[in-house]
């Protein structure tokens, strides 16, 4: 699903240039549960912004679902990643203004839904992930866990069959952590694929398979610092 070959990522500094990724290969199969571990700094971040489509490589291949995608423009990257793929983040990125209703069915109102179906959506991924009664709370009369689960429903309601997490698990406490784990572990088993962004060990170990970065290299052992 999911194939990265010889990747390079480069950022300007200065008068020169801070290499960010180098010669990275990564094979994600469908429907598997991929962690990712590096310290801060290591990469990791950007490779997960590449693999979202939310950046592009200086060189080297990205194929994702067999079609070649790091030479698209950008509005072919968009139609990607609001058709394939969820992100969740370590800020949760929520509308502070808006319900957790709100929040979950604003990214369905660029999709072609009735309202009965935005509807659908929105209260069955609530549902899913346990907050049935909190749909009229606002994110600041929600807690850590509550609020990461509502983004993790905005996610559900878009259905893309890929999810990035970016540390989603970095700004809660060790039983909301253990909590949203759990959801994204069911998500794995409901059939998504999952690529999971970490510098936890603890997190990095309940993915079926562990890769590490560090200092841009991707390798299947980590480093020996």
């Amino acid at each position: 699903m999911i194939r990265l070959k010889h990747i390079y990522k480069s950022y300007p500094l200065g008068d020169g240039q801070v290499d960010v990724l180098h010669d990275i290969s990564l094979h994600v199969r469908k429907k598997e549960f991929v962690s990712i571990l590096g310290p801060s700094g290591s990469g990791k971040s950007t490779l997960m912004n590449i693999i979202g489509c939310l950046d592009v490589p200086d060189s080297g291949d990205y194929i994702l679902d067999g079609e070649y995608v790091d030479n698209c423009t950008e509005n072919q990257l968009s139609d990607i990643r609001s058709k394939k793929i969820g992100f969740i983040f370590q800020q949760f990125n929520l509308l502070p203004e808006l319900t957790a209703y709100e929040n979950v069915e604003m990214p369905l109102l660029y999709h072609k839904l009735t309202a009965a179906e935005r509807r659908e959506r929105v209260e069955r991924t609530l549902e899913q992930v346990g907050l049935t009664d909190r749909m009229k709370h606002k994110p600041n009369q929600l807690s850590g866990g509550q609020q990461q689960r509502v983004a993790i429903a905005r996610v559900l309601a878009a259905e893309p069959s890929i999810i990035l997490a970016d540390e989603p698990t970095g700004n809660l406490d060790s039983t909301s952590s253990a909590e949203i784990m759990g959801i994204i572990k069911e998500l794995h088993q409901s059939g998504n694929t999952i690529v999971l962004i970490t510098h936890d060990h603890n997190i990095a170990d309940q993915a079926q398979r562990k890769v590490y970065v560090h200092d841009g290299v991707l390798t299947e052992r980590e480093a020996v610092i």
